[in-house]
Protein backbone atom coordinates (compact mmCIF):
# COMPACT_ATOMS: atom_id res chain seq x y z
CA UNK A 1 0.00 0.00 0.00
CA UNK A 2 1.38 3.56 -0.94
CA UNK A 3 2.17 5.65 2.20
CA UNK A 4 -0.34 8.65 2.47
CA UNK A 5 1.64 12.10 2.75
CA UNK A 6 1.49 12.24 6.42
CA UNK A 7 3.46 9.03 6.85
CA UNK A 8 6.21 10.14 4.57
CA UNK A 9 6.57 13.47 6.43
CA UNK A 10 7.11 11.47 9.63
CA UNK A 11 9.67 9.00 7.94
CA UNK A 12 12.39 10.09 9.77
CA UNK A 13 10.95 10.29 13.20
CA UNK A 14 10.59 6.59 13.01
CA UNK A 15 13.78 6.05 13.70
CA UNK A 16 14.57 5.47 17.22
CA UNK A 17 17.79 7.14 17.02
CA UNK A 18 17.23 10.24 14.84
CA UNK A 19 14.19 10.44 17.16
CA UNK A 20 15.90 10.38 20.51
CA UNK A 21 19.03 12.64 19.05
CA UNK A 22 16.46 15.21 18.09
CA UNK A 23 15.39 15.55 20.99
CA UNK A 24 18.64 15.82 22.58
CA UNK A 25 19.98 18.29 20.44
CA UNK A 26 16.42 20.11 20.45
CA UNK A 27 16.82 20.39 24.19
CA UNK A 28 20.44 21.79 23.95
CA UNK A 29 19.85 24.63 21.31
CA UNK A 30 17.03 25.41 23.42
CA UNK A 31 19.65 26.46 25.90
CA UNK A 32 21.91 27.93 23.99
CA UNK A 33 19.14 30.39 22.64
CA UNK A 34 18.49 31.19 26.01
CA UNK A 35 21.83 32.27 26.67
CA UNK A 36 22.31 34.40 23.52
CA UNK A 37 19.23 36.37 24.29
CA UNK A 38 19.82 36.76 27.76
CA UNK A 39 23.94 37.82 27.12
CA UNK A 40 22.36 40.52 24.49
CA UNK A 41 20.31 42.39 26.97
CA UNK A 42 23.25 42.19 29.69
CA UNK A 43 25.28 43.72 27.63
CA UNK A 44 22.96 46.21 26.23
CA UNK A 45 22.30 46.88 29.96
CA UNK A 46 25.56 47.46 31.02
CA UNK A 47 26.76 49.41 27.74
CA UNK A 48 23.71 51.28 26.53
CA UNK A 49 25.99 50.69 23.03
CA UNK A 50 24.41 49.01 19.63
CA UNK A 51 28.25 48.40 18.84
CA UNK A 52 28.59 46.50 21.52
CA UNK A 53 26.20 43.78 20.92
CA UNK A 54 27.98 43.71 17.33
CA UNK A 55 30.82 42.92 19.25
CA UNK A 56 29.23 39.71 20.97
CA UNK A 57 29.22 38.42 17.12
CA UNK A 58 32.51 39.22 16.87
CA UNK A 59 33.25 37.43 19.76
CA UNK A 60 32.11 34.01 19.17
CA UNK A 61 32.99 34.28 15.37
CA UNK A 62 36.45 34.87 15.37
CA UNK A 63 37.66 31.79 17.57
CA UNK A 64 35.20 29.83 15.93
CA UNK A 65 36.61 30.58 12.31
CA UNK A 66 39.96 29.69 13.56
CA UNK A 67 38.62 26.21 14.45
CA UNK A 68 36.55 24.69 12.34
CA UNK A 69 38.07 23.20 9.62
CA UNK A 70 40.21 21.85 12.07
CA UNK A 71 37.04 20.20 14.00
CA UNK A 72 35.85 19.55 10.61
CA UNK A 73 38.62 17.03 10.06
CA UNK A 74 38.25 15.42 13.36
CA UNK A 75 34.79 14.75 12.53
CA UNK A 76 35.88 12.69 10.02
CA UNK A 77 38.62 10.85 12.23
CA UNK A 78 37.09 10.64 15.64
CA UNK A 79 33.67 9.32 17.29
CA UNK A 80 31.20 12.22 16.30
CA UNK A 81 29.36 11.37 19.17
CA UNK A 82 32.28 11.99 21.52
CA UNK A 83 32.85 15.22 20.28
CA UNK A 84 29.02 16.26 20.61
CA UNK A 85 29.94 14.76 24.11
CA UNK A 86 32.56 16.54 24.68
CA UNK A 87 31.23 20.25 23.20
CA UNK A 88 28.49 19.96 25.75
CA UNK A 89 29.96 19.62 28.51
CA UNK A 90 32.05 22.13 27.64
CA UNK A 91 29.44 24.08 27.08
CA UNK A 92 27.51 23.64 30.29
CA UNK A 93 30.58 24.85 31.87
CA UNK A 94 30.87 27.95 30.14
CA UNK A 95 26.75 28.58 31.73
CA UNK A 96 28.25 27.83 35.04
CA UNK A 97 30.92 30.60 34.51
CA UNK A 98 28.23 32.76 33.45
CA UNK A 99 25.72 32.16 36.13
CA UNK A 100 28.70 33.15 38.52
CA UNK A 101 29.32 36.33 36.90
CA UNK A 102 26.11 37.00 37.19
CA UNK A 103 25.59 36.49 41.17
CA UNK A 104 28.56 35.46 42.81
CA UNK A 105 31.14 37.82 41.10
CA UNK A 106 28.72 40.26 39.84
CA UNK A 107 30.48 43.11 40.90
CA UNK A 108 33.32 42.61 38.88
CA UNK A 109 30.92 43.57 35.77
CA UNK A 110 30.39 46.88 37.08
CA UNK A 111 34.26 47.52 37.72
CA UNK A 112 36.27 50.06 35.39
CA UNK A 113 38.63 47.24 35.27
CA UNK A 114 37.24 44.33 33.78
CA UNK A 115 33.58 45.41 32.76
CA UNK A 116 31.58 43.40 30.38
CA UNK A 117 35.18 41.35 29.24
CA UNK A 118 34.55 38.26 31.18
CA UNK A 119 31.44 37.98 29.42
CA UNK A 120 33.53 38.14 26.23
CA UNK A 121 35.68 35.33 27.19
CA UNK A 122 33.01 33.02 27.67
CA UNK A 123 31.41 34.32 24.41
CA UNK A 124 34.36 33.25 22.79
CA UNK A 125 35.06 30.09 24.57
CA UNK A 126 31.52 29.02 23.03
CA UNK A 127 32.89 30.20 19.57
CA UNK A 128 35.65 27.41 19.79
CA UNK A 129 33.21 24.84 20.99
CA UNK A 130 30.89 25.61 17.86
CA UNK A 131 33.89 25.13 15.77
CA UNK A 132 34.00 21.66 16.90
CA UNK A 133 30.24 21.05 17.27
CA UNK A 134 28.89 22.13 14.12
CA UNK A 135 30.53 19.56 11.82
CA UNK A 136 29.70 17.12 14.19
CA UNK A 137 26.68 18.10 14.78
CA UNK A 138 25.68 18.11 10.96
CA UNK A 139 27.52 14.70 10.17
CA UNK A 140 26.40 12.83 12.95
CA UNK A 141 22.61 13.46 12.00
CA UNK A 142 22.94 12.46 8.25
CA UNK A 143 24.28 8.98 9.80
CA UNK A 144 21.16 8.14 11.52
CA UNK A 145 19.28 8.27 8.38
CA UNK A 146 19.06 6.30 5.07
CA UNK A 147 20.18 8.46 1.92
CA UNK A 148 16.71 8.64 0.46
CA UNK A 149 15.68 10.29 3.89
CA UNK A 150 17.60 13.15 4.44
CA UNK A 151 15.68 15.53 2.56
CA UNK A 152 12.88 14.81 5.36
CA UNK A 153 15.41 14.65 8.20
CA UNK A 154 16.60 18.15 7.11
CA UNK A 155 13.42 19.16 7.41
CA UNK A 156 12.84 18.08 10.64
CA UNK A 157 16.19 19.00 11.75
CA UNK A 158 15.51 22.59 10.83
CA UNK A 159 12.34 22.69 12.42
CA UNK A 160 13.45 21.29 16.10
CA UNK A 161 15.82 24.37 15.46
CA UNK A 162 13.33 26.55 15.24
CA UNK A 163 11.17 25.55 18.29
CA UNK A 164 13.97 25.77 20.38
CA UNK A 165 14.67 29.67 18.60
CA UNK A 166 11.11 29.88 19.45
CA UNK A 167 11.35 29.11 23.05
CA UNK A 168 14.90 30.42 24.26
CA UNK A 169 14.16 33.78 23.71
CA UNK A 170 10.86 33.81 24.81
CA UNK A 171 11.76 32.19 27.63
CA UNK A 172 15.17 34.05 28.12
CA UNK A 173 13.58 37.63 28.33
CA UNK A 174 11.05 36.67 30.52
CA UNK A 175 13.51 35.00 32.54
CA UNK A 176 15.45 38.49 32.54
CA UNK A 177 11.76 40.44 33.20
CA UNK A 178 11.08 38.35 36.67
CA UNK A 179 14.57 37.76 37.94
CA UNK A 180 15.71 41.79 37.01
CA UNK A 181 18.92 40.05 36.10
CA UNK A 182 20.41 37.22 34.55
CA UNK A 183 21.49 35.09 36.61
CA UNK A 184 18.12 32.55 36.59
CA UNK A 185 18.60 32.09 32.74
CA UNK A 186 21.72 30.55 32.99
CA UNK A 187 20.43 28.45 35.80
CA UNK A 188 17.79 26.94 33.04
CA UNK A 189 20.31 26.57 30.22
CA UNK A 190 22.49 24.65 32.68
CA UNK A 191 19.48 22.51 33.62
CA UNK A 192 18.17 21.93 29.78
CA UNK A 193 21.69 21.43 28.23
CA UNK A 194 22.58 18.45 31.12
CA UNK A 195 19.33 17.24 30.43
CA UNK A 196 20.11 16.68 26.45
CA UNK A 197 23.99 15.65 27.17
CA UNK A 198 22.04 12.41 28.98
CA UNK A 199 19.76 11.90 26.46
CA UNK A 200 22.97 11.51 24.18
CA UNK A 201 24.38 9.14 26.16
CA UNK A 202 21.56 6.71 24.68
CA UNK A 203 22.39 7.19 21.46
CA UNK A 204 24.46 4.51 19.05
CA UNK A 205 27.54 6.18 18.08
CA UNK A 206 27.76 4.63 14.49
CA UNK A 207 31.13 5.21 14.37
CA UNK A 208 33.19 3.84 11.60
CA UNK A 209 37.15 4.20 10.80
CA UNK A 210 38.53 6.78 9.12
CA UNK A 211 39.81 6.04 5.34
CA UNK A 212 43.96 6.02 5.39
CA UNK A 213 43.87 9.46 3.68
CA UNK A 214 42.10 10.97 6.22
CA UNK A 215 44.33 9.90 8.98
CA UNK A 216 47.75 11.04 7.34
CA UNK A 217 47.89 14.56 7.10
CA UNK A 218 45.44 17.41 8.35
CA UNK A 219 46.28 19.97 5.92
CA UNK A 220 45.45 17.92 2.62
CA UNK A 221 42.13 16.45 4.09
CA UNK A 222 40.85 19.46 5.37
CA UNK A 223 42.22 20.95 1.47
CA UNK A 224 40.21 18.47 -0.07
CA UNK A 225 37.10 19.60 1.94
CA UNK A 226 37.36 22.70 0.62
CA UNK A 227 38.12 22.04 -3.34
CA UNK A 228 35.17 19.86 -3.05
CA UNK A 229 33.31 22.92 -1.85
CA UNK A 230 34.63 25.37 -4.68
CA UNK A 231 34.39 22.97 -7.22
CA UNK A 232 30.54 22.32 -7.06
CA UNK A 233 28.99 25.47 -8.01
CA UNK A 234 25.73 24.50 -6.81
CA UNK A 235 26.63 23.77 -3.54
CA UNK A 236 28.86 26.82 -3.12
CA UNK A 237 26.08 28.82 -4.59
CA UNK A 238 24.11 27.55 -2.11
CA UNK A 239 26.24 28.48 0.89
CA UNK A 240 27.68 32.05 -0.33
CA UNK A 241 23.46 32.99 -0.81
CA UNK A 242 22.83 32.14 2.67
CA UNK A 243 25.97 33.69 3.46
CA UNK A 244 25.88 37.18 1.74
CA UNK A 245 22.47 37.60 2.41
CA UNK A 246 21.95 37.14 6.60
CA UNK A 247 25.39 39.18 6.50
CA UNK A 248 23.86 42.08 5.68
CA UNK A 249 19.96 41.34 6.33
CA UNK A 250 20.12 40.35 9.81
CA UNK A 251 18.70 42.63 12.16
CA UNK A 252 18.54 40.03 15.07
CA UNK A 253 21.76 41.14 16.71
CA UNK A 254 20.38 44.86 16.93
CA UNK A 255 17.16 43.93 18.24
CA UNK A 256 17.60 45.13 21.96
CA UNK A 257 18.28 48.50 20.85
CA UNK A 258 15.26 48.59 18.82
CA UNK A 259 13.55 47.04 21.93
CA UNK A 260 14.58 50.12 24.13
CA UNK A 261 15.19 52.60 21.41
CA UNK A 262 12.72 51.76 19.29
CA UNK A 263 9.45 49.95 20.01
CA UNK A 264 9.51 50.94 24.01
CA UNK A 265 9.48 47.59 25.24
CA UNK A 266 11.09 45.50 28.04
CA UNK A 267 12.51 42.60 28.53
CA UNK A 268 9.43 40.40 28.00
CA UNK A 269 8.96 42.34 25.02
CA UNK A 270 12.38 42.07 23.41
CA UNK A 271 11.83 38.28 24.07
CA UNK A 272 9.23 38.22 22.01
CA UNK A 273 10.87 39.69 19.14
CA UNK A 274 14.01 37.55 19.59
CA UNK A 275 11.35 34.98 19.09
CA UNK A 276 9.44 36.01 15.88
CA UNK A 277 11.72 34.65 13.54
CA UNK A 278 11.56 31.34 14.64
CA UNK A 279 7.89 31.38 14.74
CA UNK A 280 7.74 32.46 11.02
CA UNK A 281 10.05 29.89 10.22
CA UNK A 282 8.32 27.40 12.44
CA UNK A 283 5.32 27.47 10.56
CA UNK A 284 7.42 27.03 6.97
CA UNK A 285 9.12 23.88 8.24
CA UNK A 286 5.58 22.88 8.85
CA UNK A 287 4.64 23.35 5.61
CA UNK A 288 7.98 21.62 4.34
CA UNK A 289 7.20 18.33 6.13
CA UNK A 290 4.32 18.46 4.04
CA UNK A 291 4.52 19.89 0.83
CA UNK A 292 8.56 19.52 0.59
CA UNK A 293 10.56 22.00 -2.04
CA UNK A 294 11.80 19.85 -4.30
CA UNK A 295 10.55 20.82 -7.51
CA UNK A 296 12.48 24.28 -8.66
CA UNK A 297 13.96 24.19 -5.25
CA UNK A 298 16.92 26.56 -6.77
CA UNK A 299 14.03 29.50 -7.62
CA UNK A 300 12.26 29.02 -4.52
CA UNK A 301 15.40 29.55 -2.58
CA UNK A 302 15.98 32.84 -4.43
CA UNK A 303 12.66 34.28 -4.01
CA UNK A 304 12.33 33.03 -0.41
CA UNK A 305 15.71 35.22 0.19
CA UNK A 306 14.23 37.97 -1.55
CA UNK A 307 11.42 37.82 0.76
CA UNK A 308 13.81 38.08 3.90
CA UNK A 309 15.42 40.85 2.16
CA UNK A 310 11.78 42.47 1.76
CA UNK A 311 10.67 41.99 5.45
CA UNK A 312 13.87 42.99 6.78
CA UNK A 313 13.09 46.60 5.41
CA UNK A 314 9.71 46.87 6.28
CA UNK A 315 10.80 45.96 9.66
CA UNK A 316 13.35 48.57 10.56
CA UNK A 317 11.14 51.03 9.17
CA UNK A 318 8.47 49.80 11.65
CA UNK A 319 7.86 51.62 14.75
CA UNK A 320 4.43 49.59 15.51
CA UNK A 321 5.40 46.38 18.09
CA UNK A 322 2.86 44.10 16.30
CA UNK A 323 4.13 44.72 12.90
CA UNK A 324 7.44 44.25 14.01
CA UNK A 325 6.70 41.31 15.21
CA UNK A 326 5.13 40.21 11.90
CA UNK A 327 7.65 41.37 10.09
CA UNK A 328 10.47 39.36 11.99
CA UNK A 329 8.17 36.16 11.52
CA UNK A 330 8.23 36.79 8.02
CA UNK A 331 12.17 36.77 7.97
CA UNK A 332 12.03 33.51 9.81
CA UNK A 333 9.00 32.17 7.25
CA UNK A 334 11.36 32.93 4.18
CA UNK A 335 15.06 31.65 5.77
CA UNK A 336 13.54 28.69 6.70
CA UNK A 337 13.19 27.80 2.94
CA UNK A 338 17.16 28.36 2.44
CA UNK A 339 17.64 27.01 5.47
CA UNK A 340 15.92 23.21 4.37
CA UNK A 341 17.12 23.47 1.03
CA UNK A 342 21.14 24.29 2.06
CA UNK A 343 20.60 21.48 4.66
CA UNK A 344 19.27 18.63 1.82
CA UNK A 345 21.86 20.54 -0.68
CA UNK A 346 25.00 19.35 2.05
CA UNK A 347 23.42 16.19 3.01
CA UNK A 348 22.97 14.95 -0.93
CA UNK A 349 26.02 15.85 -2.25
CA UNK A 350 28.88 15.34 0.34
CA UNK A 351 29.63 11.64 0.49
CA UNK A 352 29.89 10.57 4.01
CA UNK A 353 33.64 10.09 4.21
CA UNK A 354 33.90 13.73 3.38
CA UNK A 355 30.68 14.94 5.33
CA UNK A 356 32.39 16.75 8.70
CA UNK A 357 35.07 18.40 6.57
CA UNK A 358 31.95 19.44 4.08
CA UNK A 359 30.27 20.34 7.18
CA UNK A 360 33.07 22.48 8.76
CA UNK A 361 33.11 24.63 5.71
CA UNK A 362 29.04 24.94 5.48
CA UNK A 363 29.83 25.89 9.26
CA UNK A 364 32.23 29.11 8.41
CA UNK A 365 29.54 30.24 6.06
CA UNK A 366 27.10 30.45 8.22
CA UNK A 367 28.97 31.42 10.81
CA UNK A 368 29.58 34.31 8.91
CA UNK A 369 26.19 35.10 8.09
CA UNK A 370 25.52 35.29 11.49
CA UNK A 371 28.11 36.04 14.17
CA UNK A 372 30.68 38.50 11.31
CA UNK A 373 26.27 39.83 10.62
CA UNK A 374 26.46 40.59 13.60
CA UNK A 375 29.10 42.68 13.78
CA UNK A 376 28.44 44.08 10.67
CA UNK A 377 25.08 45.30 11.93
CA UNK A 378 27.00 47.00 15.04
CA UNK A 379 29.28 48.58 13.19
CA UNK A 380 26.66 49.73 10.45
CA UNK A 381 24.71 50.96 12.91
CA UNK A 382 27.61 53.10 14.71
CA UNK A 383 28.29 54.44 11.08
CA UNK A 384 24.75 55.10 9.67
CA UNK A 385 22.49 54.83 12.50
CA UNK A 386 20.21 52.58 13.63
CA UNK A 387 17.20 52.18 11.51
CA UNK A 388 19.57 53.13 8.41
CA UNK A 389 21.63 50.73 8.83
CA UNK A 390 19.16 47.61 8.94
CA UNK A 391 17.53 49.38 5.49
CA UNK A 392 20.76 49.35 3.99
CA UNK A 393 21.09 45.40 4.77
CA UNK A 394 17.82 44.47 3.88
CA UNK A 395 18.24 46.05 0.19
CA UNK A 396 21.51 44.64 0.24
CA UNK A 397 20.16 41.17 0.65
CA UNK A 398 17.91 41.69 -2.31
CA UNK A 399 20.66 42.64 -4.47
CA UNK A 400 22.48 39.58 -3.47
CA UNK A 401 19.33 37.24 -4.56
CA UNK A 402 19.31 39.74 -8.36
CA UNK A 403 23.37 39.10 -8.65
CA UNK A 404 23.26 34.98 -7.90
CA UNK A 405 19.74 34.80 -9.96
CA UNK A 406 21.65 36.03 -12.64
CA UNK A 407 25.12 34.67 -12.10
CA UNK A 408 24.28 30.97 -11.04
CA UNK A 409 22.22 29.30 -13.57
CA UNK A 410 22.80 26.11 -12.16
CA UNK A 411 21.23 26.69 -8.67
CA UNK A 412 18.80 28.80 -10.36
CA UNK A 413 17.70 25.73 -12.25
CA UNK A 414 17.65 23.31 -9.40
CA UNK A 415 15.56 20.41 -8.61
CA UNK A 416 16.16 18.06 -5.51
Amino acid sequence: MAQTRQDSAYDALKIPAFRNYLIARTLITFGINIVATTVGWQIYELTGEPFSLGMIGLAEFLPFLVVTLIGGYVADLVDRRSIILTCVATYICCAIALYLFSSTWSELLQSNMWGTFPIFVIIGLTGLIRGFLSPANYAFSAQLVPTELLGNASTWTTMSWHISAVGGPAIGGALCAISKGASLSYTVTILICSLGLGLILGVPSQHKVADKKTRENLFTSVGEGLKFVFKNQILLGALALDMFAVLFGGAVALLPAFAKDVLNVDATGFGALRAAPAVGALIMAWILAYRPANVGAGKKMLLAVAGFGVCTVLFALSTNFWFSLLMLAGTGFFDNVSMVIRGTIVQLFTPNEMRGRVSAVNSIFVGSSNELGAFESGLAARLMGLVPSVVFGGCMTIVVVGMTWWRGPKLRNLDL
